[in-house]
């Protein structure tokens, strides 16, 4: 019994099982639509599609497939569905159809109906600096794409060095963010694709690119796909944000393993580690430590050449643009983990600045900034190519049709194409630049596509 003094002094009993149906009842209206789905995304990589769900609270879902036809089915516990599904862009998707409807009368349950077969993989997200909670469903493609191989194509059996070209952050991680929404993801893209193409025009070289489109990959898949490319380099390519908007400038950074080189050089290596946390990856995607431990032992043979490719890379860079640090730094990237081949990692300028973003999007900065990083690596692979490449045959007396007319006894000569610079063909030539200045009569570094040197001879 429960029992209830009147102001009068009277008494009045009231059953306890009916407080406690009042109370079960007011306890259930309240986790009664627990979790509102605010809002639905969907991105398309190339081995799968994303749709990502942001949560008002964290939730509890569970998944299951059917098929003839097949579809994905997401059951979310306590959820009512707010947003809007008709105008998601499902092009380039497996996905037909997205239909919604209540379960049980509290749960909702999303059905994705399906062109084919795919691997769902879902997990939770928990809320950041730039999101809420999330519910991620990533639809894995069941058709295996094929894998880069270092191909010799009719070089003489001599392969194509092979270069990835990572543009960072993607899809759900816009990266840094600059005036008049200037997202970091975007600029670093095209970056990337003109760094590919210049690079696709140079004999003995083949870029890949990591991410070509706008969706996350995580940090560890990024370092997967180079090594399934089998790439000889790794360029993670970026645009620094600071909170002060006056710093500006270029920076090239490598791996450490033992602390960073500065405090920026930390505080910026500690911001890229944690894109996984806004991209999206789930804990089953994370490196198993032992492997982790055992690429660290085998990392030490890359790190110096991943030092000299920084320094061939800045080098380049100061002609086109400021530099923020005059040497190549170095902290503890998680995207830098490659064993097998060295890696660097390129911040563009500084997009939270304003001027400095101004130039980050403009086509003609972004086309001088790509070529200032081909010119930087192929002048480290002109002197540091290994055998078996058609560069390092070039540059060892192999047959050089493809760079330059030469015959026994005949004068070498070379026509620009464009990216090329005067300082980069010295190295190429294997001559010095004042040589190369001298036997063209030349009073500075400028030339033109379709300009035909003379080659001096090597002393």
């Amino acid at each position: 019994m429960a029992i209830n003094r009147k102001s009068n002094g009277a008494v009045i009993f009231y059953p306890l099982a009916l407080l406690l149906t009042t109370l079960l009842a007011v306890l259930s209206a309240s986790q009664v639509w627990a979790t509102d789905v605010e809002g639905v995304r969907v991105w398309r990589a190339p081995d799968h599609t994303r749709v990502v769900l942001d949560l008002s609270d964290a939730a509890t879902f569970k998944h299951f497939t059917l098929n003839n036809p097949e579809r994905v089915v997401v059951d979310i516990q306590s959820a009512k569905l707010k947003a809007k599904l008709k105008k998601l862009d499902l092009s380039r998707s497996p996905i037909k159809k997205i239909r919604a409807a209540k379960r049980n009368k509290n749960d909702l349950r999303l059905v994705f109906d399906l062109s084919e077969k795919v691997e769902p993989n879902t997990f939770l997200l928990s809320a950041n600096q730039q999101y809420g909670d999330r519910l991620v469903i990533d639809l894995y493609d069941r058709k295996a794409k094929p894998t880069a191989v270092k191909t010799a194509s009719n070089n003489n059996g001599k392969r194509d060095i092979i270069v990835a070209i990572d543009a960072g952050h993607g899809g759900e991680d816009p990266g840094a963010l600059g005036p008049r929404k200037t997202h970091e993801k975007v600029v670093v893209l095209s970056i990337a694709r003109e760094a590919k193409r210049l690079l696709d025009q140079k004999p003995g070289y083949r870029g890949v690119l990591v991410r070509d489109g706008d969706y996350y990959v995580g940090l560890g898949k990024r370092r997967e796909i180079a090594r399934k490319k089998q790439a000889d380099l790794f360029i993670s390519i970026h645009a620094d944000a600071f909170t002060d908007k006056s710093v500006s400038g270029g920076s090239v950074y490598t791996l450490s393993q033992r602390g960073a080189s500065s405090a920026s050089a930390k505080f910026l290596a500690e911001s890229e580690n944690s894109t996984d946390l806004i991209g999206g990856v789930a804990l089953s995607d994370k490196d198993d430590v032992l492997a982790s431990v055992l690429l660290d032992l085998s990392m030490t043979a890359k790190l110096d050449h991943s030092v000299l490719v920084g320094k061939e890379i800045l080098r380049e860079m100061k002609g086109v643009t400021k530099l923020h640090k005059n040497t190549v730094e170095h902290a503890g990237f998680a995207v830098l983990k490659t064993p097998d081949f060295p890696s660097v990692l390129v911040e563009t300028g500084f997009i939270s600045n304003p001027k400095e973003a101004r130039r980050l999007v403009s086509s003609s900065h972004q086309k001088k900034l790509a070529g200032a990083i081909v010119r930087g690596t192929t002048a480290f692979f002109n002197k540091h190519a290994v055998e078996g490449t058609m560069v390092y045959w070039l540059n060892h007396g192999g047959n050089q049709s493809l760079a330059a007319s030469s015959s026994a006894g005949s004068r070498k000569t070379y026509k620009i194409k464009s990216g090329d610079t005067l300082s980069e063909l010295a190295n190429r030539f294997s001559v010095s630049l004042s040589d190369l200045r001298r036997y063209n009569s030349l009073a500075n570094d400028r030339i033109r596509v379709g300009q035909v040197l003379r080659i001096p001879p090597r002393s």
